[in-house]
């Protein structure tokens, strides 16, 4: 029986945890075992061997290390012990790292570790942490340190913040570390990220580029609206932004000069908020804090009008495809992954920053219509992004390296 073993800081929330879970399931489907590591939050119902490592006392430890000296992914010491021993008992044929980053690992003890055993590795990158002294994203600020050596790091508030600067040190560390394995293949979720990685300290690997997808089940659009009566209405055109976590770079702040801007036609909705982000929003700005379930996310995508994606550094933004995926166009900023599902028909992608631009791009859609866009952009997510297709990729991918793992077949 081929075991395929993943590891991730989380399982049951958040984009990353979702991918993991999902991909156990094709795993599943093949006739294979999954199994998944992570490093915090509650059990999801799966299939996957779920198995959780640390607890809570061990995350603050990590996080205190983290703030106080800048050494993230440095501690965590006994939970990577903890690591190591359920590889070593599960003997996987092959090992699918995700996010390592998030108080829960020791890099250098798990990448020592995995030298040592030769399995074949695969590693998604979900963002640019691995390549970088100290951030997860550096594209809202143009920082290119990351390709010759960082330092001075302009970014120690953001994610995973610290007091102290230490990303010279740990950038030296982590390309010594990451660059031990002779058998990793590094996965891309988009073109964009693949180039930031040819232009890195891990250049020489192999890259593969699979973009993430959504349940085109789940995300369609629905003519029954129970939970947002209160938001249609036919006088006013939806524009609707939609975030877990609203932090700067998610692009509030654009929002809000657009509110000032846009007359009473429009009307701007945003999901997401806390509580005291709800408060302090200009009269003319609907925020809703975070949604309990999918089906009202799905509501909200088939009542609007326009999705508005306002981000200055993602990765890939998933919520374009499920917006798309409910026959809703798009307007994105043309940085980093975020505009790579958006083509012509679709939406648009324009500058960052730029509000008169948007403003410029809403009107079109309006005076376009929903409808004109609405069947091409079920028809790109139908062709491109749909989850399953997408997560057996990682099938395909683990087929192929297994074949071409002696190892694995002499213990056949």
């Amino acid at each position: 029986m081929v075991k395929i073993l993943q590891i991730n800081t989380i399982v049951d929330k958040g984009a990353t945890g979702k991918i993991a879970l999902d991909i156990g399931e094709r795993i599943n489907i093949k006739g294979w075992e999954s199994y998944i590591i992570y490093g915090r939050k509650g059990k999801a119902n799966s299939n996957s061997i779920l198995i959780k490592i640390g607890n809570y006392y061990d995350f603050l430890l990590h996080a205190l290390l983290t703030r106080l000296f800048d050494k993230h992914g440095f501690g965590s010491v006994r939970t990577t012990k903890k690591i190591i021993k359920e590889i070593i008992k599960i003997d996987p044929n092959l090992i699918h790292l995700h996010n390592i980053h998030g108080y829960y690992i020791n890099i250098n003890l798990l990448f020592s570790f995995l030298q040592k055993i030769k399995k074949p590795v695969i590693w998604t990158f979900h963002d640019c942490w691995p390549l970088t002294g100290h951030c997860a994203q550096f594209e809202n600020i143009g920082c290119i340190k990351w390709e010759t050596g960082c330092n001075n790091c302009p970014k120690t508030k953001s994610y995973p913040k610290s007091i102290s600067d230490n990303s010279k040190q740990n950038y030296l560390r982590k390309k010594q570390i990451f660059n031990r394995l002779d058998n990793l293949t590094i996965v891309c979720v988009c073109d964009w990220l693949k180039g930031i990685i040819r232009n890195s300290y891990l250049k020489n690997y192999n890259l593969e580029v699979i973009k993430n997808g959504v349940d085109l089940n789940i995300f369609k659009k629905k003519t029954e609206i129970l939970h947002f009566q209160y938001i249609k209405n036919k006088n006013k055109f939806i524009i609707l932004g939609v975030a877990s976590n609203w932090k700067m770079d998610k692009g509030l702040s654009d929002f809000i000069k657009l509110s000032y801007v846009l007359n009473d036609d429009f009307q701007i909705v945003l999901v997401g908020l806390s509580a005291t982000e709800i408060e302090n929003l200009p009269k003319n700005i609907l925020g809703m804090k975070r949604l309990n379930y999918v089906e009202q996310l799905v509501e909200l995508y088939s009542i609007a009008n326009v999705y508005l994606n306002l981000t200055s550094e993602d990765t890939f933004s998933t919520t374009n495809l499920e917006a798309m995926s409910c026959s809703l166009p798009v307007i994105t900023y043309d940085n980093s992954g975020s505009r790579e599902a958006v083509v012509e028909n679709t939406g648009f992608a324009i500058n960052k920053g730029d509000v008169n631009e948007i403003v410029q791009k809403i009107y079109e859609v309006r005076r376009l219509g929903k409808d004109y866009f609405s069947d091409f952009c079920r028809k790109r997510v139908e062709k491109l992004f749909n989850k399953d297709e997408r997560f057996d990729d990682y099938i395909e991918l683990y087929d192929r390296l297994l074949q071409f793992d002696n190892n694995i077949f002499s213990k056949k």
